[in-house]
């Protein structure tokens, strides 16, 4: 946190750029966003102040780079919550040499960003991806990385979806990407369970989200329900989670390579109470195999023409699969059609640790020898050792209060 300053969050653009009609308050500024731009030597830190503009540090001694604010591209969301909002930073070499797919110019990295919007779908896209270039106070920063008159490298919330549901949102808890996919773990609101009327009790559901890395015009946009039962019990609500490779022991307990990617998620009970979920907590693991499997037999049943695109918040109404005769590979990443795609069925985890007291609310994990180790904090600031990840559970060896 830093801060504080002067804002106010009807003022757009910010006050840094324009006078407001606001009142304007003395304002924390909460780090949203924490990522590293390695081809740039660089820290990109995004707040909540000022809709959401970002600062560029030099990673050796943090040494303020840059703050570009004076374009609507810099404004990345405008939503005050501290956990709304994740990235993934991709650099040039995880382009593929795919020839049919526009890339950026050579010499920058990309930003997918995923943020809560807090109902201004007509200031800030739910997910795009935009350009990271050498200069930080260049126009072109946050450009988004593809635009025409027809597509481009974003997702909106439709202002339908919005009139019918007030508080519909996607918070994004985690990013990270894999081989030439990026994923991101969502909440957002069920549509399904939820009530239109904006007074009514809310649900939400868990959602995993990928699109290939190279994917400049978003027609790879696949998303997964998400969750865990453990005892009979349904865990829906994520929390936080962490990408590792397996040590050689959990690797050989899964059949996989250590070289494949393994998922922790932490997820809280039930469905309701996203801004204070329930303390009783589990944490899951999942393989990015699997994931893949269920996304990859979910495209092909769409291109051989079954059952509906099945995504309502975005489509606002029930589109049909179209049959097309098309070779879909590990490496198929959309056509113009049959899509966006919603998944029919929830991807359940392995349930490794339960806690029913604290409530574990970060998660991470290191290999160490041929071992692989959790660690989780909880809401009460304590830090646990859970064990090892090679057999059915998680025996938790040891915690400290930080």
């Amino acid at each position: 946190m830093t801060g504080p300053v002067e804002d106010n969050a009807k003022c757009y653009p910010p006050p840094s750029v324009r006078a407001c009609a606001h009142r304007l308050n003395s304002s924390d500024n909460v780090n949203k966003l924490l990522l590293v731009d390695y081809t740039g030597n660089r820290l990109v830190a995004c707040g909540s102040i000022w809709q959401g503009v970002c600062q560029f540090l030099r990673l050796e001694d943090l040494f303020k780079l840059g703050e570009p604010h004076h374009r609507k591209e810099h404004y990345l969301s405008g939503a005050r919550e501290a956990d709304g909002m994740a990235g993934v930073v991709v650099g040039e070499d995880d382009w593929s040499a795919d020839p049919k797919r526009k890339k950026p110019a050579k010499g920058g990295s990309r930003l997918f960003i995923g943020a809560a919007i807090d109902g201004k779908s007509e200031y800030f896209p739910t997910l795009s991806s935009r350009k990271l270039v050498a200069d930080e106070e260049s126009v072109n920063m946050f450009s988004l990385v593809y635009q025409d008159e027809f597509v481009s490298s974003q997702i909106k919330i439709p202002s339908d979806t919005l009139s019918l549901y007030p508080a519909f949102d996607i918070y994004y808890v985690y990013g990270f990407s894999s081989r030439s996919y990026v994923y991101f773990l969502t909440l957002q609101l069920d549509t399904q369970l939820t009530q239109m009327d904006a007074g009514g009790e809310k649900f939400f559901t868990s959602k995993i989200v990928r699109m290939c890395s190279n994917d400049t015009e978003f027609y790879s946009y696949v998303e997964f329900p998400l969750g865990c039962t453990k005892d009979g019990v349904e865990y829906r609500l994520v929390q936080a989670a962490y990408r590792q490779k397996p040590g050689r022991r959990l690797a050989q307990a899964l059949g996989l390579s250590e070289e494949d990617d393994v998922l922790f998620v932490v997820f809280s009970q039930g469905q309701k109470n996203r801004s204070n979920p329930p303390r009783e907590t589990v944490l899951c693991l999942f393989t990015l195999h699997d994931i893949n499997l269920a996304m990859r037999e979910r495209i092909r049943s769409c291109y051989r023409g079954e059952g509906r695109l099945s995504l309502p918040w975005l489509l606002n109404k029930e589109l049909p699969c179209i049959h097309t005769p098309k070779q879909i590979g590990d490496d198929f990443c959309g056509l113009v059609l049959n899509q966006p795609l919603g998944g029919l069925r929830v991807i359940e985890g392995n349930p490794l640790y339960e806690d029913r007291t604290e409530g574990m609310a970060a998660v991470a994990a290191y290999t160490y020898g041929e071992h692989t180790v959790v660690f989780v904090g909880t809401r009460s600031g304590q830090l646990k050792k859970v064990g090892r990840a090679e057999g059915g559970g998680l025996p938790r060896c040891c915690s400290v209060r930080l």
